[in-house]
């Protein structure tokens, strides 16, 4: 642990230092400081903390019917409220399931994180993604590994906020030279 807070500690430093002879030392700060504090976006982000209840659809392909199963997400603000960890509870393809999603917003790019890691697989999942103008998606790329193939496939997912009550996630594999496929979608409601 040490040597992490000493590495960050010479980028920061360093990154100040360099800064310091183009600009002023106080301005730098500043700029670090807001940074690291959390902003509106992660107060938005906070309105998720809590029990949901959770119907997933999966899709395992086009024009056929959705395997459907019931489940739990608990949402919680993590790391002084700037990343919300949401650990989802459920069923799929009658095994039990447990997944993590960590979503984080970081001012500087002003861009949304996802990572999504579960207990049906190895892989992780990251998306980048940006909040719509009227505040209620965000929309998401992303790759995941084909375990079949080896290969990257390539992903969207859309979060739309109905409300603080209900949240709509729904994902699409994206094809080359064809339409997106759903894949999924996860019905949240509290």
């Amino acid at each position: 642990m040490k040597k992490i807070q000493t590495v960050l500690f010479v980028l920061l430093f360093g990154s100040l230092s360099i800064s310091a002879q183009e600009g002023g030392m106080e301005e730098q700060m500043k700029v670090w400081m807001d940074y690291l504090t959390p902003g509106k976006v992660h107060e938005k982000m906070q309105k998720m903390t809590g029990e949901w209840k959770t119907t997933t659809k999966f899709w395992m392909a086009p024009d056929t019917e959705p395997m459907v199963s019931e489940g739990t997400a608990k949402c919680e603000m993590i790391l002084g409220g700037r990343y919300s960890l949401t650990k989802h509870f459920g069923t799929s393809f009658g095994m039990p399931m447990e997944g993590w999603s960590i979503e984080g917003y970081d001012k500087a790019s002003e861009e949304f994180t996802s990572i999504w890691i579960d207990n049906l697989g190895t892989g992780t999942a990251i998306f980048k993604g940006k909040l719509s103008d009227d505040g209620k998606t965000i929309n998401y790329t992303g790759q995941m590994v084909d375990p079949m193939t080896k290969q990257y496939n390539e992903y969207t997912e859309k979060i739309t906020f109905g409300d603080d009550k209900n949240v709509l996630m729904e994902m699409y594999l994206v094809v080359e030279g064809s339409p997106r496929v759903k894949m999924m979608e996860i019905s949240m409601k509290r």
